[in-house]
């Protein structure tokens, strides 16, 4: 199985449990390692035969730009559900949502989620 990857793709939303994060949003950084069979697209050099990763970017942003929720584990999971039903050559994703700078009197980098899902 091969894996294609999109890191570090960059969105702003207003997702989180506190009502300033609801009302100011901030930047996501989202992963996606989408493992699939790619010999088809490294044989016949067609878009066809491949996910189109710009695709897949415009659906996350859709998503992580779209209607809020408060928790990134909901998020991450909308983001797993949404790609394995647009595309059915994709056998499983695995999704990093990181909240880079969650509401908290304390310094780190922020906190990531990271999920699997497969058919």
């Amino acid at each position: 199985m091969d894996t294609m990857k999109l890191k570090r793709m960059v969105f702003f939303g207003y997702h989180g449990v506190f009502p300033e994060e609801n009302k100011l949003g901030q930047k996501y950084y989202v992963d996606l390692d989408m493992k699939l069979d790619l010999s088809r697209a490294a044989e016949s050099d067609d878009v066809a035969d491949t996910v189109n990763y710009a695709e897949v970017h415009a659906l996350v942003k859709k998503i992580v730009e779209g209607p809020p929720v408060k928790l990134i584990e909901k998020l991450a999971a909308s983001i797993a559900t949404a790609v394995l039903g647009t595309y059915t050559i994709i056998h499983e994703v695995t999704v990093g949502v990181t909240k880079p700078n969650p509401p908290f009197d304390i310094t780190f980098d922020g906190v990531t989620v990271e999920l699997t899902r497969a058919r």
